[in-house]
């Protein structure tokens, strides 16, 4: 087996994540900081997922056709930094938006593609994925603590120069990469379309529910951090609080390789979604008991470690090589899709209903997507 550029890859991810972990907590504060309503911070929010239902499959198709993952992966890291680097020329509602959707449009073109390349890397060791995507756990972990630190003794005015420097890191380890091709990119004679491949048994169920269980996370993502803070928790204490959800995640994604060997995809991706539906009813009811907010997060290793492991798996399993890219692009899509209504329903729902009610709606679109798995999907093994 040819050797994998193992520190190379988990660079990448390191960035990549430590970008997600300095977004998803601290996004919605910086927009609260600078006076937007619950419902203006949901909007913005939901923009860059809005983006993440289309660039995805755009830039897969792309990929796919061309076969140039890595060249779309340096430009998406490129453009990403370049966008976003407009957020110091002004701070209006417009202008944030715009921002939002430029940015986002391209940082959603890089995770899919690079995911084909780190398993086109993997090939006969696919199990070895889950050790080299903890490094994003561990990119998350690094932000969200050493910025709610940050944040518990500076203005949150310098926020958008940390997502910057950030931002650069991601273009350096793109660099760093080498490329692969998964076996079959350059077959044209492979078995079986996109289309005809994702009518397989079970296939657009698994997509729906990816849709459900990121809708489940829009309040989570986009109010967590200010409901914490309502109640009373310092920002570094919410800062350990996340990352405490991201080492359950870490430690979920050692244990993955082999939980998959044992345990049906069907079967994993049903308890994360069950468990999903119990964290949400905790932190919507009980997020003041400082014990259940902790069990709370360390259901974090269910409701994306296990889930994002097992969705991977699927993905790789359903589709052939020349549609690889197709396939994690449509799962970037809809879970783009779900966390965009997720931010949107939250940021509607915050002032008129209350959070309690707001959790409650993602409890049961967890709950509900654990009953389609049940009813549509077949047991088999990974």
């Amino acid at each position: 087996m040819a050797p994998i550029p193992y520190w190379r890859l988990s660079s990448f991810y390191l960035f990549y994540f430590a970008l997600l972990g300095s977004t998803a907590p601290f996004l919605a504060l910086y927009f609260d900081h600078l006076g937007f309503s619950s419902a203006r911070i949901g909007e913005l929010v939901a923009i860059p997922m809005l983006m993440r239902c289309v660039a995805p499959n755009l830039w897969g198709w792309l990929g796919d056709r061309s076969g140039q993952r890595l060249l779309i992966v340096r430009v998406g890291a490129v453009s990403t930094l370049a966008t976003f680097s407009l957020i110091f020329f002004g701070k209006s509602y417009a202008w944030l938006a715009l921002v939002m959707a430029l940015h986002a449009f391209f940082w959603h073109a890089v995770l899919p593609q690079f995911e084909v390349i780190t398993l086109a890397h993997l090939q006969g060791q696919t199990a070895r994925y889950s050790q080299i995507r903890l490094w994003g756990s561990i990119g998350f972990i690094l932000t969200v603590v050493g910025l709610g630190r940050l944040f518990d003794g500076l203005s949150l005015d310098i926020y958008p120069v940390t997502l910057v420097i950030i931002m650069a890191g991601i273009v350096l380890a793109s660099v760093w990469v080498p490329n692969a091709q998964p076996p079959g990119q350059n077959d044209r004679t492979a078995s079986g379309g996109f289309l005809k491949q994702l009518a397989s048994p079970g296939v657009a169920a698994f997509y729906l529910c990816v849709a459900l269980m990121q809708l489940s996370h829009g309040p989570y993502y986009t109010f967590l951090t200010l409901h914490l803070e309502h109640l009373g928790y310092s920002r570094g204490t919410i800062g350990m609080l996340w990352a405490l959800g991201v080492v359950a995640e870490v430690l979920m994604f050692l244990a993955m390789s082999w939980i998959l060997a044992r345990v049906s995809l069907r079967r994993v991706l049903l308890a994360s979604f069950a468990l999903a539906a119990v964290r949400w009813a905790l932190l919507g009811n009980f997020a003041e008991h400082l014990g259940v907010l902790l069990l709370a997060q360390v259901l974090h290793a269910a409701t994306f470690g296990s889930f994002h492991a097992a969705a991977i798996a699927f993905v790789q399993r359903s589709f052939g090589a020349r549609q690889q890219g197709q396939g994690q692009a449509l799962y970037a899509a809809l879970a783009g899709t779900g966390g965009a209504l997720g931010a949107l329903y939250s940021g509607y729902s915050w002032n008129l209903l209350g959070p309690a009610t707001t959790f409650s709606i993602a409890s049961v679109a967890a709950l509900a997507a654990a009953v389609i798995i049940a009813l549509r999907m077949k047991e088999d093994r990974a």
